[in-house]
């Protein structure tokens, strides 16, 4: 892979150039085995450790497909979706991987005994498949994590609705934590000029979930004035809805579990903090019992910052430790949107606060393809910003998905995969100086 490196770091290989670039059959990639599925059998989540599952291994060179590219991966991040495939919940992936090699001879590449993992990446397009015309080798790219089949016609209005809609490096195999990744061309967006591969790799999966969920007419269709309670603020999702509360003009009620974190949301401009430790919200008595009293002084200290006001939109993603909570701070008639469950996927609620107050809860998962490209235009205008904590070597993932699922990261944590070192890759560099205090915001906390 050198001689690929060294044309991306010359920074002016002319596109034929890359287009005769030799690509190896093997390369470097973070999986995990189809043979290990077990192996953390009678532990608790917590004491799963994904160092142990997660190898660095060389993997054959898929063969490109129509519509397909093949990118030279600089750089990825972790997900909790890489940390739940490491750890072998709630499902191991490999049945996903086996329903989809169902679908088609050429989706039978991904049905392996191993699962290149990861969700986002930031790298130069190698070479493309038939019937690719937007995209050239040599032309740097992110990509987004939504993979479509689109033969169905349920998908064409929203292409999240496609039945054959997936995640790629979690529910397709290639994934970005490698040297190179396979993609569909219609995942690829523009690498923002302005930041470094790491940079501009971390904000693919939650900066795009964030904006579905919280701007998208699919999503809580935010508007001006909205009190928007944001869990988890400085985390890599609510690090990017407290952004795009802030520019939409609606104002975050952020809940942080500690001061660093209360920091870094009054860095991106929030004044109302809520911090969990301070206050010491129990939501729950028992394993079994939540606590009505806890909700209602939760909604009283939002109510003392907001002036009285209640909370129109509720940007859940804790899931079953706060869902009762954020069912009943919400105004009557507002919404509660949610998108994951990292705490647990089976939510308790009061369904009499939602019914009878006109309460409506709205899932939504990832984005489909325009509003990831809106997503990424923000990015790529200065207007939302990576919230980059921390950047690992591809030989430390399993460190990295150590770090986020012991909650011990603020904002993304990154991986550096053919790069060599961090800081490579700007384009544009009047306007990174422009940025550049944002930009850092979520490092050397």
């Amino acid at each position: 892979m050198q001689h690929i490196l060294d044309a991306i770091l010359a920074g002016d290989t002319a596109a034929g150039d890359f287009a005769n670039l030799d690509i190896p059959d093997h390369y470097r990639a973070a999986t995990v085995h189809k043979d290990e599925v077990d192996m953390f059998e009678g532990l608790s989540s917590k004491e799963k450790d994904p160092r142990k599952s997660l190898h660095v291994e060389d993997v054959a060179l898929p063969e490109l497909g129509p519509g397909e590219a093949l990118v030279a991966v600089m750089a990825s991040a972790i997900n909790y979706n890489t940390v739940w495939t490491s750890i072998f919940e709630p499902v191991s992936t490999f049945g996903f991987l086996e329903r989809y090699g169902r679908l088609s001879p050429l989706t039978k590449r991904h049905d392996l005994p191993y699962h290149v993992v990861g969700s986002d990446l930031a790298g130069v397009v190698l070479k493309t498949g038939p019937g690719v015309t937007k995209w050239q080798p040599g032309t740097e790219v992110v990509a987004h994590c939504l993979s479509v089949e689109l033969e169905d016609p349920d998908g064409h209005g929203d292409t999240m609705l496609d039945p054959q809609q997936r995640i790629w490096g979690f529910e397709t195999n290639f994934g970005g934590l490698a040297d190179v990744a396979l993609v569909k061309a219609n995942q690829l967006m523009p690498k923002p000029a302005h930041l470094t591969w790491e940079e501009a790799a971390s904000p693919g999966l939650v900066n795009c979930t964030a904006y579905r969920q919280l701007v998208s007419k699919n999503g809580g269709d935010m508007k001006q004035g909205d009190n928007v309670l944001i869990w988890g603020a400085s985390g890599g999702l609510g690090g990017f809805a407290t952004q795009y509360a802030l520019n939409g003009g609606a104002t975050p009620v952020c809940v942080v579990s500690n001061e660093e974190k209360a920091a870094i949301a009054r860095s991106m401009g929030a004044e109302l903090i809520i911090n969990r430790s301070e206050e010491g919200y129990q939501f729950w008595k028992d394993e079994h019992t939540q606590d009505p009293k806890e909700w209602k002084r939760f909604g009283a200290k939002i109510r003392e910052l907001t002036g009285g006001e209640d909370i129109d939109i509720v940007f859940e993603h804790p899931g079953r430790e706060t869902f009762g909570a954020s069912v009943y701070v919400t105004r009557k008639g507002g919404t509660i949107t949610t998108c994951a469950s990292t705490s647990g996927y089976m939510h308790e609620y009061d369904n009499r606060y939602l019914w009878m107050n006109l309460k409506r809860i709205i899932s939504s998962h990832f984005a489909n393809y325009r509003e990831s490209w809106e997503a990424n235009r923000l990015i790529a205008k200065g207007k939302i910003h990576p919230t980059l904590s921390q950047t690992y070597p591809l030989a430390e993932v399993g460190q990295a998905a150590l770090d986020v699922h012991q909650n011990a990261h603020q904002g993304k944590v990154g991986v550096l995969c053919l790069a060599p070192e961090e800081g490579l890759g700007v384009r544009d560099h009047e306007m990174r100086d422009q940025h550049l205090e944002a930009i850092n915001r979520f490092r050397g906390v």
